[in-house]
């Protein structure tokens, strides 16, 4: 019977620790000591967004695609860079830590890529389903330049206006690629509003997809070649990431959003194709939009507007008060075991 109590202690004690480390991502995923942003910029500052990562294949300096760091071996991007860059896995090539494209930088590092994953459903024709992870050659140190974006979890709600930013070295206004990492904020757009500015254009908007654009006339989106980029938006003192950019329709084109893949979707798809350190998973809540001082009509409200939820992700993190107790109990555990 002691033999038996004490294997019970040994195993609790092991589960309790392990319950705690799966935790430890939350501490570490989308947190930016140099973001300060509270308003739209275009060249971003050094280490703004230390997730962001850019792909492109041995020998070409240029990002073709971007994507975001997940944990400190996996990045997050879209199905179609794979396909656009058409080269064998070792040859892709990721950059981390990057801002400059061309001038040097002292806080960038490269890593090869050993397996690429697309999700099994990914349709090219649609654009649905485009996601893929891309696992690197060896794991990246997290410094204060390169960290893992947050991502929301399945059942998060991205009400219309929540301010989101985008990032990426495509194409600017003026028909040149950047050398330097620019950013936009712009706000989402609902799916219902998005489907209707795509109506007649052969473009379905799914649910495996999120509308995001400024609609007015000053274009603020993606363009070709941000491929990839995370649609990141602010959870407290977290960043978390809501969408890949999948498409380029919006590139120029006045009242059209850009679509993005919805993480949200995926989160029992990506966890399951990485078994250690799991990414950093945050439910984003309902969150209020600043009121336009120059409101219009709607010319389409919708009739069953999502309830105002409060914000509960901004205290300390469960890893933080697990931890100490999980340790004393494995302590306590591997006491009896070894000497009782």
């Amino acid at each position: 019977m002691r033999m038996r109590f004490n294997t019970v202690l040994c195993v609790a004690g092991v589960l309790l620790l392990n319950l705690a480390g799966s935790f430890c991502q939350l501490d570490v995923c989308g947190r930016a000591p140099f973001n300060k942003k509270i308003l739209g910029g275009s060249d971003a500052t050094e280490g703004s967004w230390p997730w962001h990562v850019g792909i492109t294949s041995t020998g070409q300096p240029f990002s073709v695609c971007g994507g975001s760091l997940i944990n400190k071996d996996w990045v997050l991007s879209s199905a179609f860079c794979i396909n656009i860059m058409d080269t064998s896995v070792d040859q892709i090539v990721i950059y981390l830590g990057r801002r400059s494209q061309i001038d040097p930088d002292p806080h960038q590092i490269n890593r090869t890529v050993i397996n690429v994953i697309k999700h099994p459903d990914y349709n090219p024709n649609t654009n649905d389903n485009d996601i893929a992870l891309f696992q690197l050659s060896s794991s990246v140190n997290f410094t204060d330049y390169i960290r893992p974006v947050c991502l929301a979890a399945a059942g998060s709600v991205f009400d219309k206006g929540l301010s989101s930013w985008v990032t990426g070295w495509g194409y600017t206004n003026n028909g040149t690629l950047p050398n330097i990492l620019q950013e936009v904020e712009i706000p989402i757009v609902s799916n219902k509003n998005c489907s209707i500015a795509y109506n007649g254009s052969g473009v379905t908007i799914t649910d495996n997809m999120l509308c995001a654009g400024q609609l007015n006339d000053v274009f603020k989106g993606t363009c070709l070649f941000d491929f990839g980029g995370p649609l990141v938006s602010k959870q407290g003192s977290q960043w978390i990431q809501n969408g890949i950019m999948i498409m380029t329709y919006a590139c120029y084109t006045k009242n059209i959003p850009g679509v993005f893949t919805r993480v949200s979707q995926y989160q029992d798809w990506i966890n399951a194709h990485i078994s250690n350190e799991k990414p950093g998973f945050v439910t984003v809540p309902y969150s209020t939009p600043t009121p336009d001082p120059n409101p219009t009509h709607d010319p389409n409200p919708d009739p069953n507007p999502t309830p105002y939820i409060p914000d509960i992700f901004s205290g300390s993190s469960p890893s933080l008060q697990l931890f100490p107790l999980s340790l004393t109990f494995f302590i306590f555990s591997l006491i009896f075991c070894l000497f009782i």
